[in-house]
């Protein structure tokens, strides 16, 4: 049984309530067709649990939903909150886009807020460490006048996200290469492909030969980690509604990836090609994310039930090696410094 976010590759957590799935602290089930996510409370993204694991927990789901008080309810969507603190969402029957637009948006509007608080702290940090700083006379006036582009270098420094190289091995993706990721028009069957500039260990930019055009698989499981890195800062209600209204009259997930990669500009500064998603606009941005994640949960559904298995493995083998995407580099190469000096 996987404890760990496919996407944001954090701890679900565990309830005591459901036996026989002890994982998620808010879980959200569909008793008429068998579905069963674990909404992670970190990223808010749903994770779709496996086919063996999921009709008992789909009924005890169904039974605690009914027995507990605390409750909120519209004709297709309820939310309740149990004693122990579980939170189940219980889904009727609703419309396509109804169901779309009640779960990205909770999760793009949690997500933005999250954002707005992160950028407010990390100001008031650094705030806080000039105004100290220049009250003991540690700071000089040349510092405080480059303190600007102390939050700067902290972003470019954070580990945004992990993906694997086309050998298989994991790699950091910080803020400049992010900046970068293109989604491309492709003759496979996919009809699109993605294209990643990793940067070199001294920091420099990496040149053509090092640009990683990952195709099929690949392509899908690096843009599923990507995309919604690059959508941290979630949307608006009418961001997310416009974004939801663009992937209904694609009519399937797959056909609007195509028609995205097949129709995106060409920027008037690169002539050669899309410019990056980083500067697609939001509702784009947002249904290409929707677009991925349900193109995922499609393909599980019909049958092909080892990609939901492997999304969910190399989930638990990211976080085994990175369980915090939110400090620099440099973290725990200061911190084993610190401990050799201390010993």
């Amino acid at each position: 049984m996987y404890t760990t976010c496919m996407f944001c590759k954090k701890d679900l957590g565990r309830n005591e309530l459901i036996e026989s799935f002890p994982v998620g602290r808010r879980l959200a089930f569909d008793e008429s067709r068998g579905r069963l996510w674990v909404v992670c409370k970190h990223c808010e993204r749903w994770n779709l649990t496996p086919l063996e694991e999921r009709w008992e927990a789909v009924e005890a789901c169904e039974r605690i939903f009914r027995e507990t008080r605390l409750r909120a309810q519209t004709e297709n969507v309820g939310l309740a909150r149990t004693r122990e603190g579980l939170e189940l969402v219980r889904i009727g029957r609703p419309h396509r886009r109804e169901f779309a637009a009640w779960r990205y948006g909770d999760q793009f509007g949690r997500r933005r807020k999250k954002a707005i608080l992160y950028g407010v702290g990390v100001g008031a940090a650094v705030a806080g460490v000039l105004i100290g700083g220049m009250a003991t006379g540690v700071l000089s006036g040349t510092l405080v006048a480059q303190s600007g582009n102390f939050v700067n270098i902290f972003q470019n420094t954070r580990v945004r996200a992990r993906i694997k190289d086309p050998d298989g091995k994991i790699v950091k993706i910080k803020t400049p290469q992010l900046q970068k990721v293109q989604l491309l028009p492709s003759d496979d069957e996919q009809g699109w492909s993605l294209l990643v500039r990793p940067r070199k260990k001294g920091g420099a930019l990496s040149s053509s030969e090092d640009e990683w055009a990952l195709h099929g698989e690949e392509a899908r499981s690096a843009a599923a980690v990507l995309v919604p890195a690059i959508n941290a800062t979630g949307g608006k209600k009418d961001q997310v509604q416009h974004a939801v209204a663009t992937l209904e009259e694609a009519g399937h997930p797959e056909e609007f990836l195509r028609s995205v990669s097949d129709s995106l500009p060409a920027p008037r500064w690169n002539k050669k090609g899309p410019p990056p998603l980083t500067r697609v606009d939001a509702p784009t941005r947002l249904a290409l994310e929707m677009a991925l994640h349900e193109e995922q949960e499609m393909r599980a559904m019909q049958g092909e039930l080892w990609r939901l298995e492997k999304a969910w493995e190399e989930a638990e083998e990211i976080a085994g090696i990175a369980d915090n995407l939110l400090l620099p580099e440099s973290t725990d190469e200061t911190l084993s410094d610190l401990r050799a000096r201390s010993a």
